[in-house]
């Protein structure tokens, strides 16, 4: 995975980790907007053990550089041994591949590790490097024997690009928060039905009685504080994956790195840490990524998770709570339904006509769904 591929002077070289990229460089192509394709998430990763070797996610970034070896594209990608980690599902699509006598694994996975979150995948610093730099991704697959290549939650602006590639699009549901210029979290409720936002003000009481409830974020959040959220975080990770993705030291690496854009809300009772919840700021923004409790409170994972960064996105002015994949729970705490993106490239021609033509009907019925429930939002019905 070594070979360089030279056009008009651009070079397209796979590298061995984004750590191996000038920070500033890799950070101008990214842009301040989403934090899991900055140098820091993804280093972090990188340096914590959370990918590399026994992982499954080995580094291998692409990248685009002038013949004076500046940084012009890159995208975060990485060789995968399973699918594990992804949040968009393609375990139907290696068991069909593989009962028909192919070898799915590995593939390309170009993605931000672990995170369900919209973003750039093609980091540009300009737009007609899509195509080299996605051609860069074929290749990579093509010498090294890979069966196909994901890029997944793709910001739907990009999605054009890789259509222009001919890659394979698909899409899913997940349900974000929209701040309409909310002043106060009561100024959102007022745009719901009235037995919903009883509901809701029932629940947010509910969940904090008797406890006291604290958002931290850059040099606030302690070791200590790492130490009580890693053990929320084992506990979901067991019971959701079967052991947890991230290391301790990558909360540790994140904090050090990027800190003023975490936001760690914790449930105290008394002096003790009981539940927690991880969030991430981005320029428009806020991503809810882990939680997890030592003592089950009624509600309280909708007020750490929901609740709470509602509260933040409108202190912040952010534009909209994107709080993770699935979770038909959330739309009737506000949260609405948003089709996201993942594109897909297929190196057998009879084995990528079997997947468009599976995606174009399955593409039919996420629409389809998204109209349903965007009919059961809690908001007031307008006539």
């Amino acid at each position: 995975m070594n070979k360089d591929e030279s056009t008009n002077e651009l070079i397209v070289r796979l590298a061995p980790s984004v750590g191996s990229f000038d920070r500033a460089e890799w950070n101008a192509l990214g842009g301040n907007g989403n934090p899991f394709v900055s140098h820091e998430f993804l280093t972090a990763m990188e340096d914590s053990g959370s990918v590399g070797p026994g992982t499954g996610w080995e580094p291998a970034p692409i990248a685009i550089t002038d013949s004076a070896g500046r940084l012009l594209a890159a995208m975060p990608s990485y060789v995968k041994a399973h699918s594990q980690g992804e949040y968009v599902f393609d375990h139907a699509w290696a068991d069909a591949w593989h009962r028909a006598g192919g070898r799915y694994y590995p593939k390309l996975q170009i993605a931000a590790p672990f995170t369900p979150a919209t973003g750039p995948r093609l980091l540009l610093s300009d737009p007609a490097l899509a195509a080299p730099l996605l051609k860069g991704a074929e290749l990579v697959c093509e010498q090294n024997k890979l069966s196909s290549a994901h890029a997944t939650f793709i910001a739907p602006e990009q999605l054009a690009l890789f259509e222009d590639a001919g890659w394979l699009p698909r899409s899913d549901i997940q349900f974000h928060w929209v701040n309409r210029g909310y002043a106060s979290f009561d100024d959102f409720l007022g745009a719901l039905a009235s037995r919903k936002r009883k509901d809701l003000r029932k629940e947010r009481s509910s969940a904090v009685e008797g406890l006291t409830i604290r958002q931290l974020t850059g040099a606030e959040i302690t070791e200590a504080h790492w130490d009580a959220f890693w053990i929320f975080y084992q506990d979901t990770g067991a019971r959701k994956w079967g052991q947890p993705y991230l290391t301790r030291e990558a909360f540790s690496l994140l904090g050090q790195r990027m800190g003023d854009r975490v936001v760690l809300i914790l449930a105290y009772d008394g002096d003790q840490a009981i539940a927690g919840a991880l969030n991430f700021a981005g320029s428009d923004a806020l991503y809810g990524r882990y939680w997890g409790c030592t003592r089950e409170v009624r509600f309280l994972h909708f007020e750490l998770c929901y609740y709470q960064a509602i509260d933040i996105a409108i202190a912040r002015g952010l534009n909209r709570v994107e709080a993770g994949a699935q979770g038909g729970h959330k739309l009737a705490r506000g949260y609405e339904p948003v089709q996201t993106w993942s594109a897909h490239w297929i190196a057998d021609p009879g084995f990528r006509s079997a997947v468009a033509d599976f995606l174009e009907r399955e593409r039919e019925g996420v629409a389809s769904d998204q109209m349903y429930l965007g009919g059961r939002t809690p908001f007031k019905k307008i006539d």
